[in-house]
């Protein structure tokens, strides 16, 4: 019998880890939080929102996790993936794979502790957040939710239909030929809409719906796909969309038809509030480094500047020591930016 994990089951692993149960699959939830797992065990996942479901799960903290998976969805912050990944490795069967469902680029380096043949990426186009131990809201339109997921070389059909079985138990799973493509895609809403959204203490929509927000927003997506052309990659379509064709913009009249785009975009994601901005208001350092930070350095790498990613980074990394708060007048702070 295969065994399934979803290693870091926060607010996104427990909405997927109850979806797998409801419709029939079997899987471990770990997480470090006791009160989660216990509330978890003893309650059931509750789920809300643009959802209403409470499902008996099975949650385990890392020190109890015996034997090995041949999947692990690894849903962690990617703060600690080498650490992590490396603790890991011990409990993945020989022919297993662990699944990335994390922001940024996080495949090269899972791939160098695991191999190539035992990684695989997938990107996540749905949001949720933790409101409390053991109930998390589903933030996305139900209609909207799908993964996207691609394998590294020597990943086989196998080991590719057995993740597609386990995550089409709750949404479609469309497979990525273009995984850096789709990272790429992924990481420009991210570090658009997430970092922005960490910078104004607000939701994806507060960041759409804001004229202000929206003037840094489409010159924060202008940034990342002049970063990951110059990277080589081929942005991939999100949820059918060309979103290069939809934003990317060379005179001020395409980047004024980008800017009112956006609110339509986002609206079926509009509630979800930055992973990044839950971390700060727990007290807890974020992923700015592995979402905006990743975009500077490869600004860097490839000679293209990145003003608003930098100011964005620099602000986050002001609200993590509480030298800000996250609040909407933080969007002065790009005003010579946008001039």
């Amino acid at each position: 019998m295969k065994r399934y994990a979803i290693y870091g089951a926060g607010s996104l692993g427990t909405v997927l880890g109850a979806y797998i149960t409801k419709n029939g699959g079997e899987i471990d939830l770990i997480n470090r939080n006791q009160a989660h797992v216990e509330a978890l065990n003893k309650n059931g996942a509750t789920i809300t929102g643009t959802v209403e479901m409470n499902v008996p799960v099975k949650a385990i903290l890392p020190s109890q996790m015996h034997g090995k998976y041949d999947v692990i969805l690894l849903m962690t912050k990617q703060l600690f993936n080498k650490d992590v990944v490396t603790f890991l490795k011990d409990y993945l069967n020989d022919n297993g794979v662990i699944v990335t469902l994390q922001n940024g680029l996080p495949e090269p380096l899972i791939a160098e502790i695991v191999g190539n043949n035992r990684t695989m990426g997938c990107t996540v186009e749905w949001g949720a957040t933790l409101k409390e131990a053991g109930v998390c809201e589903l933030t996305s339109d139900v209609e909207s939710l799908s993964f996207h997921m691609g394998k590294m070389d020597g990943i086989t059909d196998e080991q590719y239909n057995m993740v597609k079985d386990l995550l089409e138990l709750m949404c479609p799973v469309h497979e990525e030929t273009n995984l850096i493509g789709a990272r790429w895609s992924k990481l420009l809403i991210n570090a658009t809409f997430s970092g922005l959204g960490t910078v104004i203490g607000g939701t994806f929509g507060n960041v759409a719906n804001n004229k202000e927000s929206k003037q840094v927003a489409i010159r924060c997506i202008k940034e990342v796909i002049d970063v990951g052309r110059a990277a080589g990659a081929v942005f991939a379509p999100v949820q059918g969309k060309d979103i290069t064709k939809l934003f990317y913009y060379t005179n001020p009249i395409k980047r004024a038809i980008g800017t009112l785009i956006i609110p339509i975009a986002m609206k079926k994601h509009s509630s979800i509030l930055p992973s990044m901005l839950q971390d700060i208001k727990n007290g807890k350092s974020c992923e700015i480094d592995a979402i905006n930070g990743i975009v500077c350095e490869w600004g860097r790498k490839t000679g293209i500047p990145t003003p608003i990613n930098d100011r964005i980074v620099e602000v986050v990394k002001k609200e993590e020591i509480g030298e800000l708060k996250p609040e909407y007048n933080n969007i002065k702070l790009f005003s010579d930016l946008i001039k």
